[in-house]
């Protein structure tokens, strides 16, 4: 039997590297130190890591890996040069198998103690590293990803130590049942259940767990790619906002959407997405719409009564949950439609919620729904309602207006509007003290993009077709981007097109393990080359190893 020995203590600093076309900040190289080294809550003296979004940080501390498991990996992907430190790794230990440690154990080395937290974050920079892309999704299959401690009690460690267990993770679950209970098919019910009652466990994976146990993050949508949808009624709001009612053609109920979803439209080629701005449950859907583009100019001044527009099923996670709280709904001008609709919802339940509607429009022109929300905020019996115009009447909400309100703290805050607006309406809320896990907020056009590591001082350009000529495979519609080109059979994935058309995305582990780039699949078919660990649900697609098998529509 092995006794278990850090091998090797492997520091390094960030740096900055180039990869693509991009300039990427990393901590991933790591070299050995002779000598001991103070391990500290945050890091080892001497280390540093370039993203502490993903690495770092209290559950972070200290990344280990297995001789056992680099020499595995020298042989599969017959790399003799592999070393210690190579895999990012700050204890190079022998023993320690994945499949052996627990979440939870607990481990003197040398002058300090350990607890286990978590596997290895798919990340990759692994594969810069070593210049193998796809490892990531690699340690994940073959079962051997590593693990972080945390640093219970400061001391100094050095190579040669002993490593020895002084307790033992509840449940016993290993790294290696973890890591696949989160990233491959085939989940155990029970011991998800178990993984979140595992203290040690990183909230992030305990989130995770929990989201998993819920059935995930996103229900299934009522109808899957577009369907025609006439429309009903036409009504002015304000000078510069119109409403549309959409029905089933044949006049049957439409599905119920969810307070603060949102519909896409498909008109001459274009798509667009639009909130919803009726009650949750009507048999038909209204969107609000503000004249400021092509599309929305012809749904103004085109669009009659009898006609049929194709349109995607509700969906959208900007959605009103439920609870006893106060709820602060905070708009700017067409940001209503969305929290309009939350406010029928809770006027539906005659809900016994303090409830705060906040709006602001430029002038009384442009405020819409202004008698609506008044006649539903009546029927709440703990309403309050504050409207500002900002045209010159010196109303323009601040943060110093915000503070006069005596908004509770206690609040969900669910606010929509220009970005911003949302931005700015963000920072006052948290000045104020609400917890901004509990500020809500959704965008008009592209999702924030989440790229990690990733330095650029570029100021952000709008999307836009990619260099080079004309791609003349099926049509690659990215909706809220407004953007639509043709797919080049030499793209490597639906990722790498939407980067080269300066499309916001999120990603993490580039290889189809993580789930970061899953995205909302309005219309079409992809394949996936290479296949994914696990595939995403009917109505969604990863990005990053996709291709288009027809014309495809991305909420994205």
């Amino acid at each position: 039997m092995v006794t278990p020995t850090l091998l090797s203590l492997n520091v390094g600093m960030p740096k900055d590297v180039a990869w693509h076309d991009k300039t990427v900040r990393t901590g991933i190289w790591k070299t050995p130190v002779t000598g001991p080294r103070m391990a500290r809550r945050l890091n080892i003296d001497g280390d540093g890591q370039g993203d502490l979004g993903g690495h770092g940080g209290e559950n972070r501390a200290v990344l280990v890996y297995q001789l056992e498991s680099i020499e595995y990996w020298r042989t599969v992907l017959d790399r003799p040069d592999i070393g210690y430190g190579h895999f990012g790794e700050n204890f190079t230990v022998t023993g320690l198998a994945d499949d052996e440690v627990c979440i939870g154990d607990r481990y003197r080395i040398g002058d300090a103690e350990f607890e286990v937290t978590q596997p290895r974050v798919t990340c990759y920079r692994l594969g810069l590293r070593l210049g193998t892309p796809n490892l990531p999704a690699l340690l994940v299959s073959h079962h051997r990803p590593g693990f972080y401690l945390r640093v219970l009690a400061e001391g100094a460690v050095g190579a040669g130590d002993r490593i020895v267990r002084t307790r033992r993770g509840p449940h016993e679950m290993t790294v290696a049942e973890i890591d696949a209970l989160l990233y491959l098919p085939g989940r155990d019910r029970g011991r998800l259940e178990d993984a979140v009652d595992v203290p040690a466990l990183s909230p992030g994976w305990q989130g995770s767990f929990r989201d998993l146990l819920d059935g995930g993050a996103a229900a299934t949508s009522a109808w899957t790619g577009f369907r025609a949808l006439r429309v009903t009624d036409l009504t002015r709001e304000s000078s510069t906002i119109r409403s549309v009612r959409l029905a089933s053609p044949d006049g049957s109920p439409l599905p119920p959407a969810r307070p603060g979803q949102y519909v896409t439209l498909r008109v001459d080629g274009a798509v667009r997405s639009y909130s919803l701005s009726s009650e949750p449950g009507d048999a038909t859907y209204r969107i609000s719409v503000k004249r400021d583009g092509r599309v929305s100019t012809f749904l103004h001044t085109a669009l009659r009564v009898g006609a049929e527009v194709e349109t995607a099923a509700p969906r959208g996670e900007f959605v009103l949950a439920p609870g006893d709280e106060p709820v602060l709904l905070l708009s700017a001008g067409v940001g209503a439609t969305p929290v309009l609709a939350m406010l029928h919802q809770l006027a539906a339940e005659h809900s016994g919620r303090a409830v705060w509607w906040v709006h602001t429009a430029h002038d009384a022109a442009q405020l819409a729904f202004g008698e609506e929300a008044g006649q539903l905020l009546k029927t709440l019996p703990n309403a309050h309602q504050q409207l500002f115009l900002t045209a010159g009447h010196g109303g323009r909400l601040s943060a110093a207006t915000l503070a006069g309100l005596g908004l509770p703290a206690s609040a969900s805050a669910y606010l929509c509007g220009p970005q911003a607006f949302m931005d700015d309406m963000s920072s006052a809320l948290v000045g104020l003290g609400f917890d901004p896990a509990r500020l809500h907020t959704e965008r008009f056009g592209a999702r924030e993009a989440f790229n990690p590591g990733v330095t650029s001082t570029a100021a952000a350009v709008r999307p836009h077709p990619p260099a080079g000529p004309p791609g003349t495979g099926p049509q690659v519609t990215f909706a809220r981007a407004g953007l639509t080109v043709r797919w080049s059979a030499d793209r490597a994935s639906l990722l790498t097109l939407a980067e080269a058309c300066d499309v916001p995305t999120r990603w993490s582990c580039r290889t189809g393990v993580c789930h970061n780039c899953v995205t909302p699949l309005l219309g079409g078919q992809v394949t996936y080359e290479p296949e994914p660990l696990e595939r995403p649900g009917p109505e969604d697609v990863l990005l990053c190893c996709s291709h288009p098998r027809d014309d495809v529509v991305l909420d994205l």
